[in-house]
């Protein structure tokens, strides 16, 4: 290394670096010039107050942009000194600029902490633009007339002195040609004066004017330019093509001219594309603008203007009337244009610097066209083609739009043409601080690759040290690909996508369309908020979750809605450890229909029996979303339901509900329908889930307003559609049939359908009833609600046997043969034939009557299968109810039918009937197409396998056993299992059993064997 420059030069030093294989390098280092800080920017500008600056970050991958923002924040988290101009300007000027951008604005090192974290999160902040720099082209749109606002710019001219020099020229030589100043219309408090055409016009030229001034002194320049009537003047002028004298001069006599017609023209903007609206223009009616491809304004007449609106009014379109004075770009505006002319036929004109869009012809500004008088009389009367021209610079590659106006009116309007990939910013909104927002724009311009110079937004602040780059480690040797743990792929499974179920597999089948089984995991551990789901003092998973898993499962089977889902046995979570699922999925049957159940046990017990929770049915239908409008929120005349105690209430019931499923906000009540507002808890990632259960079980406890705060739980669901997946917030109609049933209707904020429930039955639990079953318990028949169809039951045709008329109490209205023999001779042989399964007529003891009628079922079983033409039908054996005198013989009969419709599914059934059965009923419960029913108290219903919950007795105390227990029965099978328990359970030390029995184990610590 040498070095010179010790006299007072410039330093300069050669370093040079010799590797072992030869390779050399050299490298002359220089001492660079020293910094001196300008009071102001050398382009005028002035540095932002109150102090919000921007923080400009890049990396080349976008974990690698997250990585920057984490080890910056890191970095200035123990430096809290750090000036944030000083940060600023170095993230500007020292670093390397690549694709993946972003531009975090902070007023304050506090604030520009909780954006930087947000950005290493990948979370949102309103204050932190992102984005991926792209190749587009970039064109300025200038608003036209009706965007203007009363203190447009004002705050623009406070802060920057390029924005305040451009404004107040331009208002000089605007004031040559006024009556009054235009400052003082533009920032007075007049709103009416500004929206003058007189002074709207002038207005918005010389804010937009100083507001491209101000952006080009960012360094952010168009390639194109194009604006909206008044807006062309502007693009025109800072394209060359008018001096601002000239311009103003145009501008005033453009706005004089037209405030001084007279009045009573209007406009209105249609729903309608332009080839739809030209049928209808008339002398005095044209097309005034045509701003999208189904958006076009017209303008004329009063009268025509209303007569074309009425005519898309008609069509179900959307019509706005234009709040304006005068018919614009119509035949009204003739008679202005004489004098106009005179006026720009004075003035100047030139080829523009920078391509201009024609408002005329809605392409690119040809040679010789817009720097012709006539060009700008014309521009007058004829149409705004702003829709062709967003679609000419589409054409030219233009990918950013940036909208110079005090409004986003025309970001709006050209987010269609423009195309998907077009990033489309306003400088100013209407409804936001404007240093604030052209700072934002300026930001999002950044991200999507605009030259910007920030330099002068940090005048005075000066380069420190901070963390270098975040560079992403990848490793290039290949590394051999082993299973990873939790991959269910590796075990020949398929993800199942969802937050409750781990994996899905198809059971292999010849059509390859047989069944399904998808299984999850359920704990506190790894499903918190379950635990929030409390319900007599036990964490019970709600009904809900269980539905939200059928709606996946036929979403993985291909089909559109859960058709019944019933829940037979509440699904505890254990206090530790977690429950193994399992949804199995049968394969379709004819009419594409699938059998689901929902099985559980506790993972510590692989020897376990798997318990059925649920079983339904999925359907491949989609049911159409319930009628609901909830687009009115709160639904008009409905009454407000107070429900500031809804869960205190609830937990006296024995629901304690956590955080997570105090989803339930607001209810109203009209007529017999309740009304509710719920939404997830914060935190709560509702988007994981097709409804999140926590959300959806909120939404039935405005239902608890409804019983007094009893509460329940869903007990069979019925005609269940989800419309739309991910909703945090729910707007929801309930409303209770005349059964008991409920019906729901869900939808979102924006009162979207998200979910409809046919039909719900919620019922109360018992004390007792939730407990976790043992292994090996007993289970008993429980007779439950059948789910039935609104409206008469559709059961085809139906006879009775002649002998079984007496049985049947509802056979007036019922076909009738006497024998199985007439029926077969019949010309039609009905879809079902009641018969009585016993007749005790005879007056014979009981066991003779069982005899006789398990003899008499046979032979009609026997016959009936014999008989070709009854293939397609069905025989019904009906029994007598409880109360009456044949409860022995209809047992046997029962028994044997039961072997038969084992055998031959669908060609036998079982009906219990009462004495007052009527034929409705009886309709209802053939129609539910179960193998065995039953009429009681009105309802129908059917037998389901329940487990038996053991009940605290009194009882024999086992513990307090001393000496030997004699077991009678000691040789069979249940002598050695009582005899186990008693030793390894309650410490019996001797048990004697019979000769030749297995000894069972010893007790610890027991030597004899006796």
């Amino acid at each position: 290394m040498s070095g010179c420059g010790r006299g007072g030069g410039l330093r300069r030093a050669g370093v040079s670096s010799f590797g072992i294989s030869g390779t050399n390098a050299h490298v002359i280092l220089e001492q660079p010039e020293p910094v001196t800080e300008p009071e102001t920017g050398g382009d005028g500008l002035a540095a932002l107050a109150p102090g919000i600056v921007p923080w400009v970050l890049s990396a080349r991958t976008e974990e690698a942009l997250s990585a920057q923002a984490a080890r910056l924040a890191d970095f200035l988290t123990d430096a809290p000194d750090m000036d944030i101009r000083d940060v600023a300007l170095s993230l500007a000027t020292q670093r390397t600029l690549f694709d993946h951008r972003a531009v975090v604005l902070g007023a304050d090192l506090e604030t520009a902490l909780t954006s930087l974290g947000a950005l290493a999160a990948g979370a949102p902040d309103a204050a932190v633009a992102e984005g991926v720099a792209g190749n587009g082209r970039t064109a300025f749109l200038f608003s036209g007339q009706g965007s203007q606002r009363l203190g447009m710019g004002r705050d623009l001219h406070e802060r920057f002195p390029v924005f305040a020099e451009a404004f107040d020229a331009v208002c000089a030589e605007l004031d040559e040609h006024l009556d009054r100043p235009l400052r003082e219309v533009v920032w007075g408090e007049d709103a009416e004066l500004l929206n003058r055409t007189a002074y709207a016009q002038p207005g918005l030229f010389a804010v937009e004017v100083a507001l491209f001034r101000l952006v080009e002194s960012w360094g952010v320049r168009p390639e194109f330019v194009a604006g909206h009537s008044i807006g062309e003047v502007a693009a025109a002028h800072v394209a060359g093509v008018l001096s601002l004298a000239d311009a103003a001069a145009l501008v005033a006599a453009r706005g004089r001219l037209m405030q001084a017609l007279p009045e009573g023209g209007a406009m209105a903007a249609v729903e309608a594309t332009c080839a739809e609206v030209l049928p209808h223009l008339t002398g005095d009616l044209s097309i005034a603008a045509v701003n999208g491809p189904s958006s076009v304004v017209v303008s004329g007449s009063e009268v025509s203007v209303e007569s074309a609106a009425e005519v898309f009014r008609e069509l179900g379109r959307r019509v706005s009337r234009l709040r304006v004075s005068h018919a614009f770009h119509s035949p009204l505006m003739e008679p202005m244009l004489h004098a106009f002319r005179e006026v720009v036929e004075g003035l100047s004109f030139a080829a523009p610097r920078i391509p201009l869009v024609s408002n005329v012809t809605g392409t690119l500004a040809e040679p010789g066209q817009v720097d012709e008088p006539e060009y700008w009389v014309t521009h007058v009367r004829e149409a705004v083609r702003f829709d062709d021209g967003v679609r000419a610079l589409a054409e030219e590659g233009v990918t950013r739009f940036v909208e110079v106006g005090p409004d986003g009116v025309l970001s709006g309007m050209a987010r269609e043409s423009a195309g998907e990939d077009a990033v489309l910013v306003p400088l100013l909104r209407k409804d936001r601080e404007e240093t604030g927002s052209a700072l934002s724009a300026l930001g999002r311009l950044h991200t999507v690759g605009v030259d910007v110079d920030w330099s002068g937004f940090l005048v005075g602040a000066r380069p420190v040290d901070l963390p270098t780059y975040a560079f992403q480690k990848q490793r290039y040797w290949p590394e051999a690909t082993l299973p990873r743990a939790g991959d269910v792929r590796f075990a020949g499974l398929g993800a199942a996508g969802h937050p409750l179920l781990g994996a899905a597999v198809e059971l292999a089948g010849a059509d390859g369309a047989d069944g399904l089984v998808l299984t999850g995991r359920l704990s506190t551990r790894s499903h918190p908020w379950l635990a929030d789901h409390v319900v007599q003092g036990t964490v019970l998973v709600p009904g809900t979750a269980l539905l939200e898993m059928a709606v996946r499962a036929a979403d993985e089977a291909g089909c559109g809605s859960v058709e019944e889902l019933t829940l037979s046995a509440p699904l505890v979570l254990p206090e530790r450890g977690a429950l193994q699922i399992q949804i199995r999925v049968a394969a379709p049957d004819e009419g594409g229909r699938r059998a689901l159940g929902v099985h559980a046990r506790t993972e510590d017990d692989d020897g376990a029996p798997w318990t059925v929770h649920a079983t339904g049915t999925l359907a491949p239908e989609t049911l159409a979303p319930a009628s609901f409008d909830a687009t009115v929120w709160p639904p008009r005349d409905a009454a407000p339901v107070d429900v500031t105690d809804c869960y205190e209430r609830l937990a006296e019931a024995g629901f304690a509900y956590g955080p997570a499923f105090q989803g339930l906000r607001a209810a109203w009540r009209h007529g017999d329908a309740l009304y509710a507002e719920v939404a997830l808890a914060e935190g709560a990632d509702g988007d994981a889930f097709g409804l999140h259960p926590a959300l959806f079980d909120a939404a039935l406890h405005a239902f608890a307003l409804a019983d007094d705060g009893r509460g329940g739980v869903p007990f069979s669901w019925g005609g269940v559609t989800l419309h739309a997946s991910g909703a945090t917030a729910l707007r929801v109609r309930l409303a209770r049939d005349a059964d008991g049933t409920m019906a729901l209707a869900l939808a979102d904020p924006a009162g979207s359908p998200v979910a409809t429930v046919h039909s719900l039955t919620v019922r109360p639990l018992t004390t007792g009833q939730l407990t976790t079953p043992a292994r090996d318990s007993l289970y008993q028949v429980e007779w439950v609600p059948a789910r039935t169809v609104d409206g008469p039951a559709d059961t085809g045709a139906v006879a009775v046997l002649g002998e079984a008329r007496s049985a049947v109490p509802t056979a007036d209205g019922f076909v009738t043969y006497a024998t199985l023999e007439e029926l077969a001779a019949a010309e039609e042989v009905p879809s079902t034939v009641l018969v009585a399964a016993s007749d005790d007529t005879d007056g014979t003891g009981p066991a003779q009557a069982a005899h006789t009628a398990a003899a008499r079922a046979l032979a009609l079983v026997r016959s009936w299968l014999a008989e070709d033409r009854f293939a397609g039908s069905r025989l019904v054996f009906v029994t007598a109810a409880a109360d009456r005198t044949t409860g022995l013989a209809d047992a046997a009969a029962r028994g044997l039918v039961r072997s038969a419709f084992s055998e031959h599914p669908g060609r036998f059934a079982l009906l219990e009937l009462p004495a007052d059965a009527d034929t409705a009923s009886v309709r209802s419960a053939l129609a539910s197409g179960e193998a065995e029913s039953a009429v009681r108290d009105g309802e129908v219903r059917v037998p389901r396998l329940a487990r038996v919950t053991p009940e605290a007795t009194e009882g024999p105390c086992w513990d307090a056993l001393t000496g030997p227990v004699l077991i009678t029965g000691g040789t069979g099978g249940l002598g050695r299992v009582l005899a186990r328990h008693l030793v390894m359970t309650h410490g019996v030390r001797t048990c004697c059993w019979s000769a030749g029995a297995v000894p069972p184990p010893r007790a610890p610590g027991n030597s004899s064997p006796n």
